[in-house]
């Protein structure tokens, strides 16, 4: 019976694929019935961006949700037929094709599966540069993963009426005003265009390779998301490069690195401190006697948010003394640091064993330059004693970010759990093999994974501070998200799952969710 079930359920979905409609009525269906798109996906099981990429045409219904959606469309054509009645047609010899859709062109792959690089060139569909090709040498979007024209774009223009004879026209007839011209778009509405358009195409790619995951494991959501990890490393590259298509500079993604910046040994790390933080209030311990209710607190993706930090772009350069500490310069710098004289505080060089010299990184650098001028008056101002810096942008990996960001929030309000472990693997990996790893061949620049850390640090850091200015007290702060803090911390931060929000630490142990501390002797 299990086999003749699905006999019929195949011949189903081969009877409803047949009669699917175009793209445009899937959408005025939908709205027909004032459903959304998020309604539709949790009934059919896929995500909303899945469905938003049926409506437009840029995808077509592919399992697991296509039988369930194609039910729901001929469910919904029966409660709303089209309103207007299309023209007659010759009765056809044979059975009705179904709609017809361009095919994409084919994407050139390894034995592996995976998509080749090789010299960029202005994409065959969409015209944004992209490193990957065709199966005939042309540059393309991986997988012809272009957003398609608008449709304005798409839609032929009308034909003009034929010019009359000059036999045929009267002296009193009016003559119509020509329509203006419609206005030619500036240089940076059309770059808008363009960067607008890439993102579509990358935010694509994201949806894709959950699908394609999803499909293969047949339903095991802990395989497809043991695959989605294992692909996170070359998937973020592909992203990466692609956000890089519409950049107005180039990188070095091999420059020749001082010692310091390199690992001696596999097993043993250069030499640049990130200042992770491990603090402690004096004023308070688990061992006195609890009557102080704390809050551990998470910092949401905070890696995804620090990668906005000014980065080095190219070779890194000597200088002494403070000559190479500009603006917009990155690197990293040997410094000596003040005293820190504020016990309710975190260090934000973090806990040292030793004191005296040591480099950091660019993004520490600009703390303690904060912290010692004048509108914070803290400490006085480091000694910097020499730098490895070159050129530097803050929004080197902004596109990145905001197309990681973007997805991330649009997993959360799916409850796309899948989606937002496979983007949470991509940022965090893109960031850790930035440096000597064999996992990662394409760039080596272990500087900017430092500056990136330490930018997580000095983020957290920040928050400490605003929390302590609105009369809470740090009981503790630890690596890059964590944050215990007493009193009402509702009233400093917005709660919940956004990239600029904070939520309670779930786990084991009193360093989680809430718990008291006693007071100790100042």
């Amino acid at each position: 019976m299990a086999e003749v079930n699905g006999v019929e359920a195949l011949l189903e979905e081969a009877r409803l694929t047949a009669s699917i409609p175009p793209p445009a009525e899937r959408q005025r269906l939908r709205e027909a019935a004032t459903l959304s798109r998020a309604q539709v996906a949790e009934a059919v099981g896929v995500g909303r961006s899945t469905v938003a990429n049926w409506e437009t045409g840029v995808s077509e219904p592919a399992p697991p949700g296509r039988l369930q959606y194609l039910r729901l469309l001929k469910g919904l054509a029966e409660i709303y037929p089209a309103t207007s009645a299309p023209a007659a047609t010759p009765e056809p010899t044979a059975d009705p094709v179904p709609p017809a859709f361009a095919a994409a062109p084919e994407t050139l792959r390894g034995p592996d599966g995976r998509a080749i690089e090789g010299d960029p060139g202005p994409c065959i569909r969409c015209g944004i540069e992209t490193t990957y090709q065709s199966t005939d040498g042309r540059p393309l979007h991986s997988g012809g993963l272009c957003q398609p024209a608008g449709p304005a774009a798409s839609q032929t223009a009308p034909a003009a009426p034929a010019a009359p004879s000059a036999q045929s026209v009267t002296p009193a007839a009016p003559v119509s005003p020509s329509p203006a011209p419609a206005p030619v778009p500036s240089r940076p509405e059309r770059r808008a265009r363009s960067a607008a358009r890439a993102r579509a195409d990358t935010t694509l790619l994201i949806s894709r390779a959950v699908q394609e995951e999803a499909e293969r494991a047949g339903g095991d959501e802990e395989a497809a998301l043991k695959a989605l990890i294992k692909r996170a490393i070359p998937d973020v590259m592909h992203l990466f490069n692609e956000t890089r298509a519409t950049a107005r500079y180039d990188y070095t993604a091999y420059p020749a690195l001082p010692d310091i910046l390199k690992k001696p040994s596999k097993k043993d790390p250069d030499q640049i401190w990130e200042a992770r933080p491990k603090f402690h209030h004096p004023g308070y311990s688990l061992r006195a006697p609890s009557d102080i209710k704390v809050t551990a607190l998470d910092v949401n993706a905070a890696y995804l948010s620090a990668l906005k930090c000014w980065l080095p772009i190219g070779k890194l350069e000597h200088s002494t003394g403070s000559d190479g500490v500009e603006p917009k310069r990155s690197g990293v710098h040997l410094i000596t640091p003040a005293e820190w004289t504020h016990a309710h505080l975190p260090d934000p060089i973090g806990d040292r064993d030793e004191p005296g010299a040591l480099w950091v990184t660019n993004s520490t650098l600009r703390l303690l330059q904060r912290l010692s001028g004048p509108k914070y008056g803290l400490t006085d101002a480091p000694v910097i004693h020499e730098s490895w810096t070159s050129g530097a942008t803050e929004n080197f990996l902004d596109a990145l970010r905001k197309l990681l960001s973007a997805a991330r929030d649009e997993a959360i309000e799916n409850r796309d759990t899948l989606t937002l472990e496979y983007v949470k693997a991509m940022y965090s990996k893109f960031i850790s093999t930035m440096g000597e790893s064999i996992h990662n061949r394409e760039m080596v620049r272990p500087d900017w994974m430092h500056i990136i850390h330490s930018q997580a640090y000095a983020n957290l850091w920040g928050k400490a501070y605003k929390a302590s200015q609105a009369g809470l007290d740090v009981v503790a702060m630890m690596g890059t998200d964590e944050l215990h803090l007493t009193g009402d911390w509702r009233q400093v931060f917005s709660e919940g799952r956004g990239v600029s929000q904070m939520k309670i630490k779930h786990g084991d142990g009193k360093a989680s969710g809430e718990y008291t501390v006693g007071t100790v002797a100042r």
